[in-house]
């Protein structure tokens, strides 16, 4: 859990130091898909940009849960471009990266 904290702070520290300036909207889109997700998109000035959609797994059972898939790009302040693919489900948070540490299992 620690390593998941400390990676989600190096992200924001990213996110911080790419925007010096402050950033305008370009796009955003916003999806409710009722009670089985929702699913959201944005774009910024300043190179950053998100998308994310969530849905519903195993509706009314006892497993029932929300997967959420996504994805942000930016520009680091070293000129990089970064992105980081994501999943969240019953398997916990898997981030994928290739500027992620590699993990041996």
């Amino acid at each position: 859990m620690a390593g998941l904290t400390l990676l989600f702070g190096l992200i924001l520290a990213s996110f911080c130091a790419c925007s010096a300036d402050t950033a305008q909207i370009l796009r955003y889109e916003n999806s409710n898909l009722d009670s089985d997700g929702y699913a959201f998109s944005f774009e910024t000035s300043d190179g950053i940009s998100r998308e994310e959609k969530a849905t519903l797994k195993n509706p009314g059972t006892p497993d029932e849960a929300i997967a959420v898939q996504g994805s942000v790009n930016w520009v680091g302040p070293d000129g990089v471009h970064y992105t980081l693919n994501y999943l969240a489900d019953e398997n916990g948070f898997q981030a994928q990266g290739e500027h992620l540490p590699q993990v041996e299992h």
